[in-house]
């Protein structure tokens, strides 16, 4: 193959693996802009958005559900999954939007919540009604009552059971989740060709992919006799997978699984060929652990644990969600740590395994402790994913229920309800007072404001998309002779690029060694002027204010002096224009 050929290709790979290198901004139709006064976030909103989200430098838009929906659990109770819910407008105004991202060169993953629909979807309703009907067969049920219905529960404290008893079908109905939140029977057929049907009539319809929800319970083994720790199929996911393959060669999953590291191949496939990218939960907790105590080492340890992977697979990292913060893989002693620094409240705390607050209020709003936060979530192995609101610092309000304190409406301007709605009545109420209300924390004042959180954000994103070495390449722990400082350098086609974030809130001298099987190597920052070069025994120097982070570009001594020099020469050349 020639070298033309050989570059070809490669350039060709990376187009078609655009999640390698991509930002991900995940956002409700809901509560993001509304258009026509009622209250309530529509297509016709988010498109006037689509301009902002652009320049912020996001590439790929995560929409959470917007299809027809009682709205008992924020849309995951899905009752039509092939249409609009007609609050947010139309299949045309979706189609509108999809177009819209196109022209932009945005993509667009949606939602896909296929473990369980809401009670009143057709479906369920003629499931109970007839037990002779092929729906009846959809979902899981039982003539009597299973044992242990209140084992497994995903929501302590409030989901009551798993198991309930429907008085119209004389049986038992499994629901992993919320009650009105039947389980569709995965393991048959019927209801899997129906998965690949709705997936593809959203593909058909522009769309780039799917977050599909609760992934591990879509291929368990369901039903009265299934074990406590259920059989999975994950052939399953292989089907999902080859489907989109066929249908849109690019398009991806991006699987919500909270699961060990010694299931994740599983998950990808040995060579790629089931998921194409999930969530590293076990890295977020961890994360947070590391944020609360200043203690690296386990966050080190969850990377390592979870470094194998395909070379087509990808991880998704993230700070905060639009569901609680979930520390149940930490043991009790770090929950507890993670608790008291960040959520010591009873009313902070969820399901009691997490916490419900947004970042921004969990850092005390300190700016220092934000920039590092969001800077070490970019420099992670994976593709970072950002929360609608993250780019402006949001707050929550915690006199809300369970989840929906962070789920408040986009804060645009000094407007009333933060310019979301001129209607008095939102679909959600608007954080209007406190440090992280509206009048102070808003996009139109940050936008106008060089040194704010959002347009470090967008420089941030930009930078970050600039070295796609994180998303593409290897990685290495950096032994920096401390806990509280941690080092990733990644190498992908000979190129390096070292991240150093020092979590402590005093400053750290580091000495360390960057092995790259270089002579005279330099540090190159990329986010200041302030290089580093190796000293007579080999090792960098380098002083990390509190909180402080350092992106660098491996370099050598001549590639810096050859910049400099044509940098110099550029100068001299302009100058002596007329």
């Amino acid at each position: 193959m020639s070298p033309r050929s050989s570059a070809r290709r490669r350039v060709n790979v990376i187009n078609d693996l655009w999640y390698k290198n991509g930002v991900i901004y995940c956002l409700s139709v809901g509560t993001y802009m509304d258009a026509d006064d009622d209250g309530i976030g529509d297509f016709k909103g988010l498109m006037r958005r689509l301009d902002y989200l652009q320049g912020l430098g996001v590439t790929a838009i995560w929409l959470m559900p917007f299809q027809p929906s009682p709205w008992r659990d924020d849309g995951y109770d899905v009752k039509d999954y092939y249409g609009v819910d007609p609050r947010f407008g139309t299949l045309g105004d979706f189609v509108e939007f999809a177009r819209g991202c196109e022209q932009r060169g945005l993509r667009v993953l949606i939602d896909l919540v296929v473990n369980h629909t809401s009670n009143e979807h057709p479906w369920f309703q003629e499931a109970r009604r007839d037990p002779k009907s092929k729906y009846r067969d959809w979902y899981v049920w039982s003539k009597k009552k299973p044992p242990h219905i209140k084992d497994g529960v995903v929501f302590p404290g409030v989901q009551r059971s798993t198991w309930t008893y429907d008085e119209l079908a004389k049986e038992w109905y499994f629901h992993r989740f919320y009650e009105f939140q039947p389980d569709l029977n995965t393991a048959n057929p019927e209801v899997r060709a129906e998965i690949l049907k709705v997936m593809g009539f959203w593909i058909q319809l522009g769309v780039s992919g799917f977050r599909m929800d609760a992934v591990p319970f879509v291929i368990a083994k369901k039903g009265p006799d299934a074990d406590e720790q259920p059989e999975e199929h994950y052939e399953m996911l292989r089907e999902f997978r080859e489907f989109l393959s066929w249908r849109e060669g690019d398009a991806i999953i991006l699987a919500e699984a909270n699961v060990l590291p010694n299931t994740d191949m599983q998950y990808f496939g040995s060579t790629g060929e089931r998921l194409q990218m999930m969530f590293n939960f076990q890295a977020n907790q961890n994360l947070f652990y590391a944020l609360a105590t200043a203690d690296t080492r386990p966050l080190i340890q969850a990377l390592r644990k979870t470094k194998s992977r395909p070379a087509t697979a990808q991880w998704g990292h993230f700070l905060r969600n639009h569901d609680e913060l979930d520390l149940g893989r930490l043991t009790d002693e770090q929950r507890e740590k993670v608790f008291a620094a960040f959520g010591p409240e009873p009313e902070m705390q969820l399901y009691e395994r997490g916490i419900r607050r947004r970042l921004a209020p969990m850092l005390d709003g300190d700016r220092r402790r934000l920039e590092l936060a969001y800077s070490l979530m970019m420099t992670l192995p994976g593709t970072p994913v950002i929360r609608y609101g993250d780019e402006i610092g949001m707050g929550d309000d915690l006199k809300l229920p369970e989840r929906e304190c962070a789920r408040t409406p986009m804060q645009w301007s000094l407007e009333p309800n933060g310019g979301f709605t001129s209607n008095p009545k939102p679909i959600q109420r608007v954080i209007s007072q406190g440090p992280y209300g509206y009048q102070h924390v808003n996009a139109a004042e940050q936008r106008r404001d060089p040194n704010s959180l959002m347009n470090w954000m967008e420089r941030i994103i930009r930078m970050r998309k600039e070295v796609p070495e994180i998303g593409w390449g290897d990685f290495q722990i950096i032994k920096t002779g401390t806990k509280e400082v941690l080092g990733i350098c990644y190498e992908w086609l000979d190129n390096f690029v070292l991240a150093l974030h020092n979590l402590s809130s005093s400053p750290r001298e580091i000495r360390f060694k960057v092995d790259t099987g270089r002579e005279d190597c330099w540090l190159i920052n990329l986010l200041a002027d302030e290089h580093s070069r190796v000293d007579e025994s080999g090792l960098h120097c380098v002083l990390l204010e509190a909180y402080g982070y350092r992106w660098y570009r491996v370099g050598n001594l001549r590639n810096v002096q050859e910049r400099r020099e044509e940098k110099t020469s550029g100068t001299k050349q302009t100058a002596s224009r007329p």
